[in-house]
């Protein structure tokens, strides 16, 4: 049997996505065998990200300092900007490198049946960021769900009346994705966006 203080730890590290009660134990297991090499730094690391947690006053990221590390990165193009749901989103976003652009994040996504309505979401600042003009474009990047595709076209409308280019992630079949294994909705998307081949 563990001490409390072990048992509380195991308890928070369980609590995490993606760890289970095991998997803590397992964690909790490594960082003791190894506290100088791994649980100190962890320590030290934790702390020091709570010590400067903020969220970005611009585009609602979180990071260390306010404006985030993207928002005051001069290499951004400030005339593309990128929307979506949560921060999760845009750290993958931005792990790809593929969008050159900045951020906003709504905080969620619209849905009926959990209450989340638009004065719940960032969409208020979203259109003042755009109304502040200096934007070309504004790519939704919102999940491929009901309520992703509903916060999507909720967002466009309140956009449209703006000079701004309004595009959207493209759906469908993923690279290396067999027919027989994807689902009907995977497959309509598929088939709605099909175009000629070059």
């Amino acid at each position: 049997m563990a001490s409390p203080e072990i048992e509380t730890l195991t308890q928070a590290l369980s609590r995490l996505p993606g760890l289970g009660p095991r998997s803590a134990r397992r964690a909790v297991l490594h960082l003791l065998k190894r506290r100088e090499a791994a649980l100190g730094p962890l320590l030290a690391a934790l702390q020091a990200v709570e010590a400067r947690l903020a969220t970005c006053a611009t585009c609602g990221n979180v990071d260390t300092s306010d404006p985030c590390s993207i928002c005051a990165d001069p290499r951004r193009d400030a005339r593309a900007l990128c929307v979506v749901e949560e921060v999760a989103d845009l750290w993958a976003l931005d792990r790809s490198r593929l969008f050159p652009g900045r951020f906003h994040v709504l905080g969620g996504r619209l849905s009926a049946l959990e209450g989340v309505r638009p004065e719940d979401l960032a969409i208020d600042t979203l259109v003042r960021r755009v109304e502040a003009g200096g934007i070309d474009e504004v790519v939704l990047a919102m999940n491929a769900t009901l309520e992703g595709q509903t916060t999507a076209h909720y967002v466009a409308e309140r956009i449209e009346r703006f000079p701004v280019r309004v595009t959207q992630l493209a759906h469908g079949l993923p690279v290396g994705g067999e027919l027989d294994y994807l689902d009907e909705g995977t497959l309509a998307q598929a088939l709605r966006a099909r175009r000629p081949v070059q």
